[in-house]
C-alpha cells in the first residue's frame, strides 16, 4: 500500500481549481478510437473516504479484458486533498488515484473510472482530468445521471438513449441488464461514446456495474478499513448532496 502525500500547489480554491479545469479541457482527445473492447487490459479505479479522519483510499484493479480475470491490483492511503464541492470531485480523488496506478506492475489500458467524462458541468469530470493528466484512454461509467436528462432506453441490454444537457448529447444512458436501471457512459480522454459503450457492455456480462468497478470498489473499501480501522468505507458523497462529477 502506497501512503500519499498532498501534492505540492494543488489547488486550495474553488476559483484556482476551475481554472486548472480550464487549463486541462483543452487537451482532451475526442478523435481517437482508442483500444477494441473485449482486447487487452482494462482497469478500474475507485475510492472510499473516511472524512471524520480525512483520509481517501484509492485502488486500481487492471483485468483481462477478454476474461475479465484480475491480472494486478494497487491501492493508495492519501489525505482529502480538497474540500467537497459539486463539480470539483476530481480535486478530493486524483493524487490518490494516480498513486495506485502507479504502483501497478503492469501498462493499466483502458481505465474505467467510477464517475463522469464529458458528462459534466464544466465539460471536465473525473475520467477526462484523469486521462489528461496519464494520457491513459479513460470512460466514465455512473450509477446515477445527476443534472442531466435522458428518455429511458428500451428493456433489452444494449439499449440506450442519449444523456442530455439542454440538446447537447454528454454521455448515454445504456442498459447492461434487461429490465435493470440503466448506467450512464460518458467519454473520458481518447476513445468515442461508442466505443465507451462497448467497452461497458463487455465488462458487464452479469451484473449492472462493470467488473472494473465492482472489484475497485470493494478493494478500496478493505484498503481505507486497513489504513483507519472498521466502521470505515464510505464512499464519494454518501455524506454531501448528489454532484455530477
Amino acid at each position: 500500500m502506497t501512503t500519499v502525500p498532498l501534492p505540492a500547489n494543488w489547488p486550495t480554491t474553488e476559483d484556482e481549481a476551475r481554472a486548472v479545469q480550464d487549463e486541462l479541457r483543452a487537451r482532451v482527445v475526442l478523435d481517437e478510437p482508442g483500444p477494441p473492447p473485449g482486447t487487452g487490459r482494462v482497469t478500474g479505479v475507485d475510492v472510499a473516504y473516511d472524512d471524520e479522519r480525512d483520509v481517501v483510499a484509492a485502488a486500481a484493479v487492471v483485468l483481462d479484458a477478454a476474461t475479465l480475470d484480475v491480472v494486478a491490483e494497487a491501492t493508495a492511503v492519501g489525505r482529502i486533498s480538497f474540500p467537497y464541492v459539486p463539480g470539483l470531485l476530481a480535486f478530493r480523488e486524483i493524487p490518490t488515484v494516480l498513486a495506485a496506478l502507479d504502483a501497478l506492475p503492469c501498462p493499466p489500458g483502458l481505465v474505467v473510472c467510477d464517475g463522469y467524462g464529458l458528462a459534466h458541468p464544466r465539460r471536465f469530470g473525473l475520467a477526462s482530468h484523469l486521462g489528461v493528466l496519464t494520457g491513459l484512454p479513460t470512460i466514465g461509467v455512473a450509477k446515477n445521471p445527476f443534472t442531466f436528462t435522458y428518455d429511458a432506453p428500451a428493456a433489452e441490454r444494449g439499449s440506450w438513449t442519449p444523456l442530455l444537457a439542454d440538446t447537447e448529447e454528454v454521455g448515454r444512458a445504456l442498459r447492461t441488464r434487461t429490465g435493470v436501471k440503466p448506467v450512464f457512459v460518458s467519454v473520458g480522454h481518447r476513445t468515442t461514446l461508442p466505443a465507451a459503450c462497448a467497452h461497458t457492455l463487455a465488462l458487464t456480462p452479469a451484473y449492472r456495474l462493470p467488473e472494473t468497478t465492482r472489484r475497485a470498489d470493494a478493494l478500496c473499501r478493505r484498503a481505507l478499513r486497513e489504513a483507519v480501522g472498521p466502521g470505515a468505507g464510505q464512499k464519494a458523497g454518501q455524506a454531501a448532496p448528489p454532484h455530477a462529477d
